[in-house]
């Protein structure tokens, strides 16, 4: 009988079509809108923190009106500045969205990704009020993808093991470690470590903010962690292993 191994990644359909989706904007964009058509897509699209300040707005010089005020907030991550940028969020995404999907299922994982974009979008309103500068990037929400994964994927019989071949499904549905013992956890602060070294040195999965050079828009990326990381009980359907562990009575 032939025995046939799992593939290193098995990617969920979720992570699959957020990969499409991101592929798509930025090929529509690239290909079919003329560089006209592209700008207003972005003024449409794009977070852009001055639309909310009233005395720069002056009667609505934003095209969206009010819709854009708020689906602003979501849709700049859908947004890229190049293949480099989508290329290097993808990168992130494929593991840290793979985890989170196997443990949220479809819908929650939708919920919490756009959730997550919209904290990283108020954190950068609030650190650059009034800025005129677009920005766009998924990072904020991967960036949350990957602090709520660490909540789960250091714990005994965690998802980390499928990458040595030892786990299954099962493997994404550990009880999630507390956020206080996550926060000791030494795994956890030196991969925290390595993740913004990586950002400072490199821009790596930044969010880009058009023009001034395409800066990250580092305050973006804390926001979206940390509301990962402080949201993931909100959204874990995973009932907690020491319900279970409870003696049945006489």
């Amino acid at each position: 009988m032939i025995q046939r191994s799992e593939p290193m990644f098995n990617v969920p359909p979720a992570v699959v079509a957020t990969v499409a989706v991101l592929v798509l904007v930025h090929a529509l964009r690239m290909l079919v809108l003329t560089d006209a058509e592209d700008l207003q897509f972005l003024l449409t699209f794009a977070f852009i923190p001055a639309r909310y300040d009233p005395v720069l707005v002056g009667g609505g010089s934003f095209p969206g009106g009010f819709g854009s005020d708020l689906w602003t907030f979501f849709t700049y991550a859908f947004l890229h500045a190049d293949l480099l940028h989508i290329g290097l969020n993808l990168a992130w995404l494929l593991p840290f969205g793979t985890a989170l999907a196997r443990r949220f299922g479809t819908w929650r994982y939708v919920a919490f990704m756009l959730v997550v974009a919209a904290a990283g979008a108020l954190a950068h309103l609030i650190s650059h009020p009034g800025a005129m500068v677009p920005m766009i990037g998924a990072s904020a929400a991967i960036s949350g993808a990957m602090a709520a994964a660490l909540r789960f994927v250091f714990q005994k019989g965690g998802p980390l093991g499928l990458w040595r071949g030892e786990g299954d499904d099962d493997a994404y549905r550990v009880a999630a470690a507390p956020l206080i013992a996550t926060l000791r956890d030494p795994r956890f602060l030196i991969f925290l470590g390595v993740w913004i070294g990586l950002n400072a040195l490199f821009g790596l999965g930044s969010v880009s903010m058009l023009g001034e050079g395409q800066e990250i828009a580092w305050q973006a990326h804390i926001g979206g962690f940390l509301a990962g990381l402080f949201l993931f009980n909100a959204f874990d359907p995973v009932i907690p292993r020491r319900k279970f562990d409870t003696k049945p009575s006489g």
